[in-house]
């Protein structure tokens, strides 16, 4: 769950003009961020070793 904190202050960090879709994609990445930290905390994350294995074939 998001915090309005954080909410606020990215949208004061923005231009002064900006679009209502910039705004909601701000506060959707914010949310990815926020549930991506929670399930790193929670031990589901990959380590780099990992993730560099299960991406092995972009990588090339």
């Amino acid at each position: 769950m998001l915090v309005k904190k954080v909410v606020l202050k990215s949208i004061k960090d923005m231009p002064d003009y900006f679009s209502v879709d910039d705004a909601v994609e701000r506060i959707i990445l914010l949310g990815k961020i926020e549930n991506a930290q929670t399930e790193i905390k929670e031990g589901k994350g990959l380590s780099t070793a990992q993730a560099t294995k299960k991406l092995q074939k972009w990588l090339k």
